[in-house]
C-alpha cells in the first residue's frame, strides 16, 4: 500500500544542483514540493537529485520520462550563470534545439526594465547572460515568474506534463502556486490528503508492528507509519496515519476510526497513548 493512500495521480520531482549533492545546500525545495503535492492529492513517487551536468541531467530526465508519470517538476538551473544548464539538459532529453523564445525574452526584458526603474537607472540591456534565461527548447513554453527574472518552463511529452521551476525557493513556490496548482486541482477531481498523528509510550516498536498490521488490514485506505522518537531513553513513538479521498467519502472519519482502533490495541498491549 502506498503511504499516500492510493492516490491515483502521480508526480516525480527532479532537483538540479551540485550544491545539493555536496551538502552545501539543504534540499528544502524537495521537502516543500512533497508536502504541497500530497496536500493536493498528488502522490510523489520519486525525488531525484542530479548534478549541473548536461549529460547527467539528460539521462535523468529521460529515465523519469520513460516511466510516464502524469507530472514531472524539475527545480534549479534556470539562471544566467555558466552552471545553469537545466534547459540544455532538457533540450538534449527532448531532442529539441534551444532557441530564443520571444515570449520568454519579453518576460525577462520587462523584469530587468522594472528593476532599472526601481533603482532609477537607465533601462537594462539584454546581455547574452540575460538572453540565456529566455533560450528554451523549441517544444517548450515559458511560464511567468511572479517574483524573479527567469521564467519557468512547461512542456508536454505524450501524457506527461513537465514543469521546470527556478531553484530559488520563493520563486519556485510562487510559480508552483500560480501555474501548477490549478492544473493539479483540476486533475485530482477534489481528492485531498488527510493525516493524523498519535503517540505511543512504554511500548516497543516491535510490539506495535503487528498492531499496525491489524489496523491497516481492517482499514484498507489508511496507511500507518511509525517514527521512533527517543526521549530520555524511553520508547516514544509517533504513529502517523494518512489517507486520501473526496469529502463525500468521509476520509476524516476513516482516519479517526483507525486512530481509535489503534489506540485501543496499544492500551491493551500495555502502552500509553497521547494525541
Amino acid at each position: 500500500m502506498a503511504e499516500c493512500g492510493h492516490l491515483a495521480v502521480e508526480m516525480e520531482i527532479i532537483c538540479v544542483g551540485n550544491e545539493l549533492l555536496i551538502g552545501k545546500v539543504v534540499n528544502t525545495n524537495a521537502s516543500w514540493l512533497g508536502k504541497r503535492a500530497i496536500s493536493l492529492g498528488i502522490a510523489v513517487k520519486r525525488i531525484t537529485v542530479v548534478a549541473d551536468d548536461v549529460d547527467e541531467m539528460s539521462a535523468a530526465f529521460c529515465e523519469v520520462l520513460s516511466r510516464k508519470p502524469p507530472f514531472i517538476v524539475i527545480t534549479g538551473g534556470l539562471g544566467p550563470t555558466f552552471d545553469d544548464k537545466t534547459l540544455q539538459g532538457l533540450a538534449k532529453a527532448l531532442n529539441s534545439p534551444l532557441e530564443v523564445n520571444e515570449d520568454a525574452l519579453q518576460m525577462v526584458n520587462e523584469k530587468y526594465n522594472a528593476y532599472a526603474k526601481m533603482r532609477n537607472v537607465p533601462d537594462c540591456k539584454m546581455t547574452p547572460s540575460r538572453i540565456k534565461m529566455a533560450t528554451l527548447p523549441r517544444s517548450t513554453l515559458p511560464v511567468i515568474n511572479p517574483l524573479g527574472t527567469a521564467p519557468g518552463v512547461k512542456t508536454c511529452v505524450l501524457d506527461t506534463t513537465l514543469f521546470v521551476l527556478p531553484g530559488v525557493p520563493s520563486e519556485m513556490e510562487a510559480i508552483f502556486e500560480e501555474s501548477v496548482v490549478p492544473l493539479l486541482r483540476q486533475v485530482t477531481g477534489g481528492v485531498s490528503f488527510y493525516e493524523k498523528s498519535i503517540y505511543a509510550d512504554k511500548i516497543m516498536e516491535s510490539v506495535l508492528a503487528p498492531l499496525i498490521d491489524i489496523v491497516m488490514h481492517d482499514n484498507a485506505n489508511v496507511y500507518i507509519k511509525s517514527h521512533p522518537k527517543q526521549e530520555e531513553g524511553k520508547p516514544h513513538i509517533e504513529l502517523h496515519l494518512s489517507t486520501s479521498g473526496k469529502p463525500d467519502e468521509k476520509p476524516q472519519e476513516r482516519l479517526n476510526k483507525s486512530a481509535s482502533e489503534l489506540s485501543t490495541l496499544i492500551k491493551q498491549a500495555g502502552g500509553i497513548v497521547s494525541f
